[in-house]
Order: C-alpha cells, then structure tokens, then sequence
C-alpha cells in the first residue's frame, strides 16, 4: 500500500485534514487550515489590531494638525490679535474623522449584539422609523421557495410559542439589517451571520437548559430561513473575485479531461453496474451541490456523494473502503463531473454555514476532504501522476492521448497477434462506438443501394404495365355502340313467370 501511495502522489494524512492550532476540529485551506473557530479567533485578533493601528493613525495626525494650527495662528497673532481663538471650523474635518472612526470600531464588535441588547425594545423613534423602512431587496416579490421556506419557519416556531416570536422577530430584524448594509465585503457579512449564529444559540441554550439537540434543530430552521432570505445578496457578491476562480477551477478541470482512473489509483471497477451507477449518483449529487440556497443543504450533497463514492469502492474491493481510498476517488469524480460555481459554493459553505457543522462530524470531513481535493486539483502536476514532464504537457496540449498503464508502470506495446493496443476503458468505449458506427454506416449504404433497386424496379413495372395496357388496347379497340329503345322489361328473360297484371275489380256499394 506505502508503494502505491508514493507512485500516485495523493496521500493525506489524516492530522493533515485536522485545525493547525490542535484543537481537534477540522481545518480548512480557505481558513488556512484553521478550523472555523481559531480562524474567527485571529480574523478578530488582527482586525482589532488593524483597528488599533488606524485610531493611533488618527491621533498622530489629529496632533500634526493641531500643532500645525497652534504654530499658524502664533504667527498670526502678531498682525491679528483678534484671531488668536482657534478656529473651531478648522478642526472639524479631523474631529469628524475621528468619530467615523469611532462609530466604525463600535459597528464592527456590536453589528449583531445590539439585536439581543435589552434596550433594543425600546429603540429611540428615529431608529424606529428607519427600521420601518423597506430595502428594496426585501419588498420585492419574493420567490415561491423563499415563501415556502418563510411559511414553514413560522410553522416550527408556533411549537415554540413566546421564544419562537422572539426568535422571528430577531431574524427578521437582521435580515432587514444586512439587506441595508451594501457595503460590507464579503468576510463582514460572514462574521455578521456567524455572530448572530453565535448569540442565537447562546441564547436557546440558556432557554433549553443545555439541550444541544433542541438547539441545533432551532439553529437548523433559524440557517434555513436566513441564508434563502439572504441567497441573493450573500452568494457569490461581486466584492469577491469568487466567480474568476470559479472560471479558473473549470477550466483547470476541463484542460484535466484525459486524466484516468489508473493514474490516480482509484480502487474502483466501473466495469460493475453497481459500481457504475454508484459513480453516476455521486456525480450527479455533487452537480446539485450548485441548485440548494440553504449551506445545510449543499453539504448534505456533499455528504451523500461521498457516502456513494465509498458504496462504489466498497463493491469493488469486498471490504470497507478507507480514508487513503477516499481522497483519490473523490478527485476523480469531481474531475469526471466538473461541478458548476464550484469555488463559489466552498466559499459560500465556509463562510455562512452553522461552525458545528464544519468542525465535527460527517459532514465537516467530508467537505475538508472536497477542499483538498479541490487545492490538488489545482495544483496537479506531471509528478503526482507519475509522469515525465514531457508527456504531461503532450497531454495538456492535447496532442497525445494516454494509454492504460500495465501493472510494473510501463506502457504497453503494440501486441503483434492482435495489431492493436491496449486502451484505457474511455479509448476502449470511444472505439466500440466507433465501430458500430461503422457497421452502421456500412448497413446503411446497403439499404440505400436495394432502395434505389427497388426504385428502379417499380419504374421498369409501371413502363410495362403501361405498354400492355396499350397493346391490349390496339388490339382489342373500343367500340362504342348507340342504345337501343325496348319496353322496360324487354331485357327480363323470365317474362313468362310473372304473374298476370291485376284487374281492378268494381264493387258495389
């Protein structure tokens, strides 16, 4: 097995697939390998500091210019001794500084806290009518799955009676609060939603009284009904590069076409229906990944793929597959299926799906092992395929197609016997078809050739009924004789056998 996994380059460790800082939970390449707590952990450690840096920022200059403005107004002090106040006019673009400055440090820790702040009842009323206030997102027609999603939260929450107004009336609020917001990039939306996520169940695990399964089930509805809501506006946003790399992966996926199931060591027999349709259904789970909204959902595409991958491997080998079986399959398969929006869809997961989900679990190491597939893909090479350089590059070009390795690792040669060569099972398919297709075209051309037999056939008959219809018709003329007048039963050769015509008879009254 050692021998194997050296010669296809593919090998992942598990602890690999493990957070950086050894906290047990899985990583992620997009929080560089960091799981999705220790990753919030230093995104606001070095925020806070940039935070830090630009306030020590402002207060530098506020004091250049101060000092700028006391040695100005010294010197004029000489000519103008009315002038000697400060101008208070002249601070205000720096005083005005300083509180954006300070209103943006308290928008970024309290974006999402002040919704469960006690005070938040009895908001002043201009922040009232401003909440009043419709976003155009919002009261535009929302779609039927949105409406259905929205009934069906409601219907949940009545369980719940008193919490579950209160949780509406909060996702409501910040719904209407990240629709407002239009300048966020995409990792404050994401720290927003993972904030809210965080204080939601905080707050339903004091109210469950430590109930985890109650309150996942809560923060299940609570992730379902926020990010359809939110689909639109969070989903690959245009302040993001994610729709470029998803151009970029689909083409890196499209110029990989003719990488096969012997170069990466698949233990996997597409030869065996079961195993065919298995791979079928994974490919076709992992394209759906791209038609679900909710975060839940597209990882439970990922989820049910995998589980499919390891049936088929399962199949193939009579034995549980393991995690050293998994990796290289599910690299072929997302190479076979190359799945729509694919980065656009990690990114969405790992930025607004519920943290429990991605750091423990099934689902959670199912989708770091799509992220290492996804970085392998990335960055496969001619070495990690067992290559030279050289083919590598004839096979990207296009201007060599592979052949199916032999067992040693050598490339078969032309047999003498059979004058042909061994071919991988897509070449091998590729040339049956091809060979149909000639039969085809061969049987084709023969019923093309009695059909313009039978052609000519019918055409030679309809010449010679015609001529002996007019031979007939030379020899035998047609005669056409005037009628002759007799009594209407001159031509009834049974005359005699009629009875005698009827006499009227008179009687007397």
């Amino acid at each position: 097995m050692s021998q194997r996994t050296e010669r296809r380059g593919i090998h992942v460790d598990q602890s690999e697939l493990l957070c950086k800082k050894g906290c047990g939970y899985y990583g992620n390449a997009a929080w560089q390998g960091l799981c999705s707590k220790c990753w919030r952990e230093e995104y606001q450690r070095a925020r806070q500091k940039q935070i830090q840096e630009d306030w020590a920022l402002a207060e530098k200059l506020q004091r250049e210019e101060e000092a700028a403005y006391a040695s100005s107004q010294g010197t004029q002090s000489q000519t103008t001794p009315s002038q000697a106040q400060p101008n208070p006019a002249s601070l205000g673009p720096f005083s005005k500084f300083e509180e954006k400055k300070t209103n943006e440090k308290t928008r970024k820790v309290t974006t999402v806290k002040k919704f469960f702040s006690p005070s938040s009842r009895t908001a002043p009323k201009k922040e009232t009518q401003e909440g009043k206030t419709p976003s155009p997102s919002i009261s535009r027609q929302s779609s039927m799955e949105t409406d259905r999603v929205s009934k069906d939260f409601v219907d949940f929450l009545k369980n719940l009676q008193k919490p579950g107004r209160e949780i509406h009336k909060q996702c409501r609020a910040f719904i209407e609060s990240i629709s407002n917001k239009k300048d966020l990039s995409a990792e404050e939306l994401s720290e927003c939603v993972q904030d809210f996520y965080q204080n939601m169940s905080e707050r339903l695990m004091s109210h469950f009284k430590g109930s985890s399964e109650s309150v996942e089930r809560v923060m299940d509805q609570v992730e379902k009904y926020i990010m359809t809501r939110l689909y639109k506006s969070v989903f690959c946003p245009e302040t993001t590069d994610d729709e470029n790399k998803d151009l970029a992966t689909q083409n890196r996926i499209r110029a990989l076409h003719w990488v096969t199931i012997q170069m990466l060591c698949v233990s996997m027999d597409e030869e065996i229906p079961e195993v065919s349709d298995n791979v079928v259904k994974a490919i076709t789970d992992v394209i759906e990944m791209d038609s679900k909204r909710v975060p839940r959902d597209k990882l439970a595409c990922i989820t049910r793929c995998s589980k499919h991958i390891f049936s088929a491997i399962k199949i193939t080998k009579n034995e549980p597959a393991s995690a050293d079986d998994f990796l290289p399959a599910l690299i072929y398969i997302v190479l076979k299926a190359n799945p729509p929006r694919l980065q656009s869809n990690i990114q969405y997961i790992t930025r607004f799906c519920n943290p429990s989900r991605l750091m423990t679990g099934e689902d959670g190491y199912y989708f770091t092992n799509l992220c290492c597939a996804v970085a392998f893909i990335e960055k496969l090479d001619a070495q990690s395929l067992n290559l030279s350089p050289e083919e590598f590059e004839r096979y990207m070009s296009g201007q060599a197609s592979p052949r199916h390795p032999s067992c040693d690792g050598s490339w078969p040669k032309t047999s003498p016997e059979h004058g042909s060569t061994t071919t991988n099972p897509v070449l091998a398919q590729l040339h049956q078809n091809l060979e149909l297709l000639s039969s085809l075209s061969s049987r084709q051309e023969k019923l093309m050739e009695c059909a313009q037999s039978l052609q000519s056939d019918l055409l030679s008959w309809q010449d010679s009924v015609q001529q002996e219809v007019q031979d007939i018709l030379e020899k035998y003329p047609l005669e056409i004789r005037p009628p002759i007048a007799s009594a209407i039963d001159a031509d009834n050769v049974e005359n005699n056998r009629l009875p005698p015509p009827l006499t009227p008879q008179v009687f007397s009254g």
